[in-house]
């Protein structure tokens, strides 16, 4: 489902017991968070990116799916928070514009959802998942994130 980037959604609507700020889960358990939570989530992050780094982006579409499906001869056991498809800003020639699809950020919701205990860490690790994207759209490889402590 593409992602609409509406001002001003909550990330973190009020409760006690029904997993509000502070809730954790035991070990294990996937954090229950709504759809619309999720989907708001992706967008604060997708906000935080500086205004002026985000007129650099170029023709770039961000989904968010359920899970990773790994590819015909891929690691059946493949899982992925995030993924991003498309020609990096840095290899793009003067011919690119012409007719080329968007790229594609996807970012997958069970995955993040399965590794957070709390409505803190689901945040922060959308935050984590949707920076390491949009960094290889401008041609950042996997291991300077990973130097950089974005990986």
């Amino acid at each position: 489902m593409p992602v609409s980037l509406p001002p001003g959604l909550p990330i973190l609507p009020s409760g006690d017991d029904d997993g509000g700020p502070g809730a954790q889960l035991p070990a294990g358990e996937p954090f229950p968070m709504s759809e619309d939570d999720f989907e708001a989530a992706v967008t604060d992050a997708l906000d935080r990116i500086p205004a002026e780094l985000a007129r650099t982006m170029d023709n770039v579409a961000v989904f968010i799916e359920d899970d990773y499906v790994p590819q015909p001869g891929e690691d059946p056991d493949t899982v992925l928070l995030g993924l991003y498809e498309g020609v990096p800003l840095t290899e793009r020639d003067s011919w690119w514009d012409a007719g080329s699809l968007p790229d594609r950020i996807v970012i997958y919701r069970q995955p993040i959802l399965e590794l957070c205990s709390s409505r803190e860490d689901v945040v922060e690790e959308v935050t984590v998942t949707v920076v390491h994207e949009i960094a290889h759209h401008f041609g950042i490889s996997d291991e300077r994130l990973h130097e950089l402590g974005w990986g």
